[in-house]
């Protein structure tokens, strides 16, 4: 066995999870290692094909798509976004962040297109989840932040619209929310809904033929079971392959949707390094949106408020960036993220190493645990 494959067999025979894929990547020099199987108790291997749901790891790509369209000179970064989406023409925002949802005063600036990508246009998971705008927002989307739990689009707007924001536009960094707003933006301003524009100028020029919000019938077989850690120390199923992922949704998340594989990641993370280059050397986007997209938008205040989500670094757009060497990990520059269906990738640019992993057991909370940590230590020394 090689050393990546050691590392998830050391977790993965403890019962940490049935399986996981991984990758590292530096240049064109990729290792790679699949082991477990794709279920609890199951007899299919875990394999590099392997299909996962990868949560949070949609917010990069749903990010990308936007900026595609700022690069078209659809939109900019500076434009209000109430031109698209008018339920959010007017936002109040409660007086105090411990103020209840009647409790608001007007917005002081227009929610723009740049506070969507920095996840600071008000909305979204604050590092108090007691607060009640902030348990308000979550019964706004089927008392759920998974997809399935979401009305339609036009549905949840109506809602957002007549829901103050927690913060004024631009003051403070709120996870997970923007994501959403950004992928039905994409769709308004595109006139296609966000499967199809990101398949179309994103997923399908980077060759990312795995990659989407559901599986098809003919995938399924390659689709892992999706658990999350009991209270008894077990996991319990929380989706199967033929489950919420195996039709097209009712929401299309760009927060949190996409199905995915390590290799389809990794042409993503691939095109963010060449400055936006797909491998055929036509752009998928700018050099410029590419960098923006890996560059820090927080304030150290912002940063210090959403030590929860951050753990001391940045946000760009749709993924962190590295700003200290807190841990063996962290390097100026590194760009990704993690999805809370146990999924994680960065890039950084300094080294040129691409990390993925992806396994089907949930995080239990905000601060990656596990096996993540002992994989990003790996590929830092790789």
């Amino acid at each position: 066995m090689g050393a990546l494959e050691d590392l998830l067999s050391e977790h993965i025979g403890k019962g940490w999870a049935p399986g996981a894929v991984a990758l590292v990547a530096r240049g064109e020099e990729t290792e790679a290692a699949a082991v477990g199987t794709r279920a609890l108790g199951g007899s299919d291997p875990m394999t590099r094909d392997t299909l996962f749901r990868i949560a949070s790891l949609t917010k990069p790509l749903t990010a990308a798509a936007l900026m595609v369209l700022v690069d078209d000179g659809r939109l900019s970064l500076d434009d209000p976004v109430a031109t698209w989406l008018p339920e959010l023409a007017k936002p109040r925002v409660v007086r105090t962040p411990h103020s209840e949802p009647d409790d608001t005063v007007p917005a002081a600036r227009p929610i723009t297109v740049f506070h969507l990508l920095a996840s600071r246009a008000g909305y979204g998971m604050a590092a108090d989840f007691s607060l009640p705008q902030v348990r308000g927002l979550f019964g706004l989307q089927g008392g759920s932040w998974e997809p399935a739990g979401f009305p339609s689009a036009d549905t949840w707007m109506a809602r957002l619209g007549d829901y103050p924001l927690l913060h004024h536009p631009g003051d403070a960094w709120l996870y997970n929310t923007c994501s959403d707003i950004q992928g039905v933006l994409v769709a308004r301003v595109a006139g296609q809904s966000l499967p199809e524009f990101l398949a179309e100028r994103v997923l399908a020029p980077l060759g990312m033929a795995d990659t989407g919000f559901s599986v098809p019938s003919g995938s399924l077989g390659r689709f892992a079971t999706a658990y999350e850690p009991g209270p008894d120390g077990g996991l319990t199923q929380t989706d199967g392959p033929e489950g919420d992922w195996s039709r097209e949704p009712g929401f299309a998340s760009g927060a949190g949707g996409l199905v995915s594989t390590v290799d389809d990641w990794l042409a993503f993370a691939r095109m963010l390094l060449a400055d936006g280059a797909a491998p055929d050397g036509r752009p998928v986007l700018t050099a410029s949106s590419a960098r923006l997209m890996r560059t820090d938008h927080t304030t150290a205040e912002q940063r210090a408020a959403s030590e929860l989500f951050l753990q001391g670094q940045g946000w760009g757009f749709g993924g962190s960036v590295d700003l200290t060497e807190r841990d063996p990990w962290n390097s100026p520059g590194r760009y990704g993220w993690v999805g809370g269906t146990g999924t994680a990738a960065h890039l950084d640019p300094a080294t040129g190493t691409i990390a993925v992993l992806m396994t089907q057991r949930a995080m239990s909370g905000p601060v990656p645990e596990g096996i993540m940590p002992d994989f990003w230590r790996y590929a830092a020394r790789a």
